[in-house]
């Protein structure tokens, strides 16, 4: 079985006039369909970088990066914000959620940028948010929601797609403890289901919910961290 993810010597490395950092210095990583893994890291670690290169958000300096089967490595910008559209969901910290739109009309902005029809989006849009357990809330905005409840909107939006891969960035990171647990608790139940997910996050509790981990220094991959599967 191909993996869903696969990098070979990721390298990024970025240039300010006469300094360079070496943000990357070697990634190897694979995640197969169906995984769960979280990258853990400090700040400065490279965890941000290597989260943006995951996302298609930028391009790796040097080595091979593939996405489902497609090689991202060298794309465009335009090209990159096609694949982000049909092969990711993202989940990020502030949710980035629009404050003057609905639940339902949230979700649906994804599909939206893809050209899919009014009738159709809404119809995935009330199923995504059904999904994670916000049937009642379609109408409501951002602002007349709790923190649980705009992650999982956050969540919906990035499962509407029926992306290759979900990319949580922190997830948990402006939740209390109850929504952290809630929201947890939805993607484990993703992943039972069959949801590809990796998860950045600086917090072991968290990591910990995952079916295996990695940590990065120092822009390297630390394998005595190394969850089973997960990097080679």
């Amino acid at each position: 079985m191909n993996p869903m993810l696969s990098m070979a010597d990721v390298r990024k490395t970025y240039a300010t006039g006469v300094v360079t950092v070496d943000a990357l210095r070697g990634i190897d990583l694979e995640v197969y369909a169906g995984d769960y893994l979280a990258i853990m890291g400090p700040s400065g670690s490279g965890k941000s970088t290597l989260m943006h290169i995951i996302g298609c958000l930028d391009v790796p300096t040097a080595g091979r990066y593939e996405l489902d089967g497609i090689d991202v490595s060298s794309m465009s910008e335009k090209q990159l914000a096609e694949v982000r559209n049909r092969k990711i969901g993202f989940v990020f910290q502030s949710f980035n959620l629009l404050p003057s739109l609905t639940a339902q009309r949230n979700v649906e902005l994804p599909l939206v940028y893809a050209g899919v029809p009014a009738a159709e989006r809404r119809e995935r849009a009330l199923a995504a948010l059904t999904k994670v357990g916000l049937a009642e809330r379609v109408d409501h905005r951002p602002g007349e929601l709790s923190g649980g409840q705009q992650q999982r909107v956050s969540v919906a939006r990035a499962l509407v797609t029926n992306p290759a891969l979900v990319l949580a960035d922190e997830p948990t990171g402006n939740l209390d403890s109850h929504s952290t647990a809630e929201i947890l608790d939805l993607f484990a139940e993703l992943n039972d289901a069959g949801r590809t997910i990796v998860m950045i996050t600086h917090e072991a509790d968290v990591a910990a919910r995952a079916t295996s981990s990695v940590h990065i220094y120092d822009g390297l991959l630390r394998q005595d961290a190394i969850g089973a599967g997960a990097a080679k």
